[in-house]
């Protein structure tokens, strides 16, 4: 075990022993009484604590600085939020921290975690199951590592299925279905190329949906266990033939033909039913005029909604803070329901409290309604580190698979050899 790593679970033990001593029997009492309070009361933060906040800037950073507000009114400790890009705070973090310059609480996505609890860059958040439950299974096992669960979940999000209304009246329920309507509407292409349905095939981040939807997967023990590896598992051999069903039936393309950029313009022009995408698409054919609607991935052959990946944002608490619990107190005062709606009501990303997902103001917008959905089946990217060992091989697995050049079993094969060997590489 590398020292860094050592001195970290040495430390996060000492702080853990000492993170809830100093609520009295009162406090206690009241937390039982309100549930809101039930969800920033637990702590009591050092005497003299002031905290810096590193959040991403635009709409995210506003809602950060309106959070440091309200903390700083109920808590009297001074906040100071900084913009920083969360997808490069492990490499911040790791830099400043040891001088005095880091941040004590910061927002990185949970593909990292396995990375910083190697290098011993976060603490454990400690506040247990009571804390946990109220989070959708796959914010809280994207933000768990090996030793801990170290994330307190902002937002989450995932795929799903788009459809243009104008082109088709009830979207497709099952592949089967899918298939028909595609093919229906490529038939009526006359000049100009139609499509039913566009994905990047080389996109491992799409295409795991279908190698999870046949029940393979990338690491045993959702995640975690790099002895057990699945990319040439039977159900990922099974989303490879289907992959090679929807190139021969549907998208006769090759692959490095199929750009984002491409499928954006083609449903935007109406000239393709369906689209496999994220909320990051949403704007694009809002500002197009497209009358479109969301929905979850249709049903297998085998009758499973496909299990797409989803990514979590998460504040995580810095081990080289110099208050621990004024630190876990401000992240569990970020990611209380009251905060988090304000989160969505101000960046329209996804909360992932099971509450605040129910609430009116989001079932009621059909658009991330049916994100919300696609959640129920979503499973988070592995956050283990030997997970970036995995991105390029699979992705050029399928992208043999789809271009023809390759079976599945022998490209998936090959990607499980070439992935093996970088971990063992990687490992010693």
């Amino acid at each position: 075990m590398k020292l860094k790593k050592i001195f970290a679970i040495a430390s996060t033990a000492v702080i853990s022993a000492a993170l809830f001593t100093g609520c009295s029997p009162k406090e206690e009492a009241a937390t039982k009484e309100n549930s809101k309070a039930k969800q920033t009361a637990e702590l009591k933060p050092e005497e003299g604590a002031t905290l810096k906040i590193w959040d991403n800037g635009g709409a995210e950073g506003k809602w950060a600085k309106l959070v440091a507000s309200e903390f700083t009114k109920k808590y009297d400790i001074p906040v100071k939020v900084e913009e920083s890009k969360h997808d490069k705070a492990q490499e911040l973090v790791e830099a400043a921290g040891p001088t005095g310059k880091g941040p004590d609480v910061f927002l990185a996505p949970h593909d990292h975690v396995g990375n910083m609890e190697n290098s011993g860059t976060i603490f454990p958040n400690n506040l247990g199951k009571e804390y946990t439950d109220r989070f959708v299974d796959a914010a809280v096992q994207g933000t768990t590592g090996k030793e801990a669960q170290y994330g307190f979940p902002l937002a989450i999000e995932t795929y799903a299925l788009f459809y243009n209304k104008d082109l088709v009246q009830k979207p497709a329920e099952t592949m089967e279905e899918l298939f028909q309507q595609s093919k229906e509407f490529q038939q009526t292409t006359g000049k100009d190329k139609k499509f039913g349905v566009m994905l990047e095939p080389g996109n491992f981040y799409i295409t795991y949906a279908f190698v999870g939807g046949y029940g393979g997967y990338v690491f045993g023990d959702n995640g975690q266990n790099t002895a057990d590896l699945g990319i040439n598992s039977e159900g990922a051999v099974k989303a490879g033939e289907f992959m090679n069903k929807v190139h021969d039936e549907l998208l006769p393309l090759k692959n490095e033909d199929i750009k984002g950029d491409l499928i954006g313009s083609m449903f935007n022009t109406k000239k393709l039913i369906y689209r496999i995408s994220g909320p990051w698409d949403i704007k694009n054919h809002q500002d197009a005029k497209v009358n479109f609607g969301v929905t979850t991935l249709p049903k297998l052959d085998n009758g499973q909604v496909p299990t797409s990946f989803s990514g979590i944002k998460a504040y995580y608490v810095s081990a080289h803070t110099k208050f621990p619990k004024a630190a876990t107190l401000y992240a569990q005062f970020a990611s209380s329901d009251e905060m988090l709606m304000k989160r969505y009501e101000t960046t329209g990303q996804l909360p992932p409290s099971k509450v605040v997902l129910e609430d009116e103001k989001i079932k009621n917008n059909e658009i991330l309604a049916g994100f919300s959905e696609q959640l129920k089946y979503a499973v988070p990217m592995p956050n283990i580190a030997e997970m970036q060992q995995v991105w390029g091989p699979a992705g050029n697995a399928f992208t043999a698979i789809w271009n023809g050049v390759a079976t599945p079993q022998k490209a998936l094969d090959n990607a499980q050899k070439q992935i093996e060997d970088s971990i063992k590489n990687q490992q010693k």
